[in-house]
């Protein structure tokens, strides 16, 4: 039997997963949670071996709460589920440490295929992930500047290239002003802008924030 929880700030879209793994044999519900505080109290008490992850999340950035999952959980397998196109998010989860990466306009067959797969051990990404994943590889230069940075440079492109002042980007990611700042000039210098307009230009211009 997979045991399986779910952390979505959603109660509906919970609720949808929760009908959806149920149906399928061999796979158990045991746990739900809205925000990251309500996740790691859940996982310390109650045994999961899959977890369905929404990149938003409350309470903890999404790389910050693989990072802890993979601290305190070593042995649990992960897969994400996200609104955001893979593009955007699928490597960074893979590189924190999640076992797949799933788009929320998949099928529900898909869903329980993909549970079954981390559950195994597996990788679960589409096939269309897997060759650009291939590609990349093979060569670094085709990877676009924002998909060079590491998985905390790019929470601050969004917050920054988004609009946030550098006092309500450090709010929400939980660093000091004088830490968003510094990320800032490295985002600067490492994509080869100017300003934080530039940051804002790039943001839209790559679809960065839905």
């Amino acid at each position: 039997m997979i045991r399986l929880a779910i952390a979505d700030d959603h109660p509906i879209v919970r609720e949808g997963l929760r009908r959806i793994a149920s149906a399928g044999p061999g796979i158990s519900v045991t746990g739900e949670a809205s925000t990251a505080t309500e996740l790691f109290q859940l996982l310390a008490g109650t045994p999961v071996d899959v977890l369905l992850l929404d990149v938003s999340m409350p309470g903890s950035t999404f790389v910050e709460t693989l990072r802890v999952l993979r601290d305190r959980h070593p042995s649990l397998r992960v897969l994400v589920l996200s609104v955001h196109p893979e593009d955007q998010w699928a490597m960074r989860a893979l590189q924190a440490g999640a076992s797949g990466y799933l788009t929320k306009d998949h099928s529900p067959e898909q869903l329980v295929e993909a549970i079954r797969r981390v559950a195994r051990g597996g990788k679960y990404v589409s096939e269309t992930l897997a060759e650009r994943m291939a590609g990349l590889m093979d060569n670094d230069t085709a990877r676009a500047p924002h998909e060079r940075l590491s998985g905390r440079e790019f929470e601050v492109l969004r917050a920054l290239g988004g609009g946030m002042t550098v006092k309500d980007a450090a709010e929400q990611l939980n660093l000091s002003a004088k830490t968003v700042s510094t990320y800032r000039a490295r985002l600067l210098e490492k994509m080869g802008l100017k300003s934080k307009t530039d940051l804002v230009r790039y943001v839209m211009e790559h679809d960065l924030i839905r």
